[in-house]
């Protein structure tokens, strides 16, 4: 939902007080037909609300409380604000993550915490009816390697796959999880992708020609994994790096998104600060082979790079630690960005989601 013609409207996640950070709430952002972004205040205020999700069809807007441990669903009011709507429900511990099924039957937040994937049925006006939990994880390490002495499950985000399975982030267990949605009874277990110990797979995105993306936030790498097309299963088709330096000490990856036309990936490094640009391999827009070739590192413009949003040829970066929100430029042709061309200052931003 716009705020006109050449307004559109940027809802944006935060950590506040609770959590040690400077955010009021879900904060409200306009950005100009210049790609400038011009602050319009706080939506609603709460506590550490830092992920959001948009209902595909009602002005209905969904946030974790990852402090709180909880989920709520907030209702449009006048331009920009949002009041909640009815109270909320309650979630697992460092719930970090929430998405929303593209037909508006359900919700789903992944809490880093203590590793719960849990599903919310929604009912047509966009309430919250159900709540459901997912399997558990288990280390599938955990019998051979003892070592470490049994590591936490930590799922971390959620993702609407096109063939209508939902794949989760186990970051403990280097895990992906594919589900099926069973109406009145939650998340099946379709099937599993182990990943190597200790990569950390963090957030994910699907390629319009099927190939997922998956960021690490370890190891910070890319994965690619892919339907095979006689078992219907994923498999692991690619990996590589997420930057041209190499990973720094003290170095995270946090947020993997595509430009629209599929033809680059930009990946944010917090610690280095850096944002790179990866080209699918060749430069084609399919996505089969699983290959991304990083393309250069770029300096963020801020500290703690933890969300990302690209747009209409513009890249916006939400710097939690810095406290702003960086905007640059992408070239058309090649996918790099240019010097930073706007800096909004917003508390402890933790994601950027378009109002739609």
């Amino acid at each position: 939902m716009t705020r006109s013609d050449n307004h559109t409207l940027i809802w944006t996640g935060s950590y506040t007080a609770d959590s040690g950070g400077h955010g009021a709430g879900i904060g409200a952002v306009s950005a100009n037909p210049d790609a400038t972004l011009t602050w319009l205040g706080t939506a609603a205020k709460a506590d550490s609300p830092s992920f959001i999700a948009v209902h595909p069809s009602l002005p209905v807007v969904y946030a974790v409380g990852e402090t709180a441990k909880t989920v709520q669903a907030y209702r449009r009011r006048g331009e920009f604000g949002l009041e909640a709507a009815g109270e909320p429900w309650a979630a697992g511990e460092a719930a970090c993550h929430v998405a929303v099924d593209p037909g508006g039957r359900f919700l789903i937040v992944a809490c880093w915490g203590d590793g719960q994937v849990l599903l919310y049925e929604l009912d047509a006006d966009g309430g919250m009816t159900a709540r459901y939990s997912a399997e558990p994880s288990v280390d599938p390490r955990g019998d051979a390697e003892t070592d470490d002495g049994g590591r936490p499950s930590r799922a971390h985000a959620s993702l609407m796959l096109a063939d209508g399975r939902i794949m989760t982030t186990d970051l403990g267990h280097d895990l992906l999880r594919v589900w099926n949605y069973v109406p009145g009874a939650g998340l099946a277990a379709d099937h599993e992708v182990m990943l190597p110990k200790g990569s950390g797979p963090r957030h994910l995105v699907q390629h319009p020609g099927g190939t997922v993306f998956v960021v690490s936030e370890y190891s910070i790498e890319v994965f690619a994994v892919r339907a095979a097309s006689d078992t219907g299963g994923f498999e692991l088709v690619g990996r590589g790096p997420a930057t041209t330096g190499g990973a720094q000490e003290g170095d995270s990856a946090a947020e993997i998104a595509l430009a629209p036309d599929g033809r680059h990936a930009y990946v944010g490094v917090r610690g280095s600060n850096r944002i790179s640009v990866l080209q699918v391999e060749d430069g084609t827009t399919d996505g089969t082979t699983g290959q991304l070739r990083p393309l250069g590192d770029f300096a963020s413009g801020g500290d703690w790079p933890r969300h990302h949003l690209v747009r209409n040829g513009w890249l916006h970066v939400a710097h939690e630690r810095s406290h702003d929100v960086t905007t640059f430029r992408l070239d058309p042709d090649t996918g790099l960005p240019g010097d930073v061309r706007h800096r909004l200052v917003a508390g402890s931003p933790t994601a950027l989601v378009v109002a739609s």
